[in-house]
């Protein structure tokens, strides 16, 4: 486990003046110039290159109409030219309402993560929770994805026994609900799971037990420094799931609120956690859960970072660290 400062990000706290008066990220959307103050405050004004690799748009079919994928990988096939690449097939985040394959959380970090690591990267343009749309057809639209990038492993470069699968925020969510079905189903699993700040439960884990040394106190998420805008409610954590599944929380299946669900059987994991965050702790119970059943982990806790930062400008130093431990984990330099 590694765990930086205590403070908020000092470059992120220097872009939060572009939230001054804003009460929500949605209701900034909708207004003159809201977009605009949005990327500001994602550090889209500074200077970033991103790295040069092969990027190819592509559908595969999925039980609910054609999945928008887009792979990020070294040479023309994808991998490497022997087929031992590893893969990882990523969700971004985005409330499961919001999001796309063209956001930092996906394309920078699509870019950034295959560069690094070496590997190959599938980033998933699953169906949102807009317009009728609810669980299972997002779950559905991951698996899909995950069964094409087997499928084609090798024509990817891709080792098949190397494919992990990951996601930021609900992404994370989507991507151990995949692996939980898979579990139960009896197929393969993937070779580890690759998470970001995930959001995996209907109701907010409390009063959990330390996931830290015994010499370290535990320490709630630190908040005090964060705009309204950034922060999440127990009613925003409930509306965001009941939009999901369609009807309220009771009726969620573990597949779809999967920190829930019992992870013995579920492969290794890394999960990258973010100090500033009121989700964190849903985080924390996941890692608790798989420690509890025996699988190794590898956790780090950014702790001068905001849920979502992935979606910050690799410009930023507090994403390129978290960009190489995500690359670090898929070569398995890791765990």
């Amino acid at each position: 486990m590694t765990e930086a400062g205590t403070a908020l990000d000092p470059e992120l706290a220097g872009l939060l003046h572009h939230l001054a008066g804003v009460e929500s990220v949605p209701a900034l959307l909708t207004e003159p110039g809201g977009p605009e103050r949005l990327d500001a405050f994602c550090g889209g004004l500074l200077p970033y290159s991103p790295p040069d690799v092969p990027v190819h748009d592509l559908e595969v079919p999925g039980p609910n109409g054609p999945v928008p994928v887009r792979i990020y990988g070294a040479g023309t096939g994808g991998g490497s030219p022997d087929g031992g690449s590893p893969a990882l097939v990523w969700m971004h985040g985005g409330n499961f309402a919001v999001g796309s394959l063209d956001m930092r959380e996906s394309d920078q970090l699509g870019r950034e993560v295959a560069a690094r690591s070496g590997g190959v990267v599938v980033c998933v343009g699953y169906r949102l929770a807009l317009d009728g749309v609810h669980f299972p057809v997002p779950h559905e639209d991951v698996l899909a994805a995950w069964f094409w990038t087997r499928k084609h492993a090798r024509e990817l470069g891709v080792d098949p026994s190397r494919i992990c699968l990951g996601g930021a925020s609900v992404g994370g969510n989507l991507a151990v609900g995949a692996a939980l079905f898979l579990m139960d189903a009896g197929l393969q699993l993937p070779a580890k799971l690759v998470l970001a700040y995930p959001f995996l439960h209907g109701e907010l884990p409390a009063g959990l037990p330390s996931i830290r040394p015994a010499s370290q106190e535990r320490e709630a998420p630190a908040m005090d420094e964060l705009p309204p805008s950034l922060r999440f409610t127990d009613e925003d954590c409930r509306d965001m799931v009941e939009n999901y599944i369609g009807g309220p929380l009771a009726m969620a299946s573990s597949y779809a609120m999967p920190g829930h669900a019992d992870p013995a059987g579920l492969p290794p994991a890394a999960v990258l956690a973010c100090g500033h965050d009121d989700l964190r702790f849903s985080a924390e119970a996941f890692v608790e859960g798989l420690r509890a059943a025996g699988i190794p982990v590898d956790y780090r806790v950014e702790r001068g970072a905001t849920h979502g930062y992935l979606n910050h400008s690799a410009a930023l130093g507090v994403v390129q660290r978290g960009l190489q431990f995500l690359a670090d984990q898929l070569a398995h330099r890791g765990l």
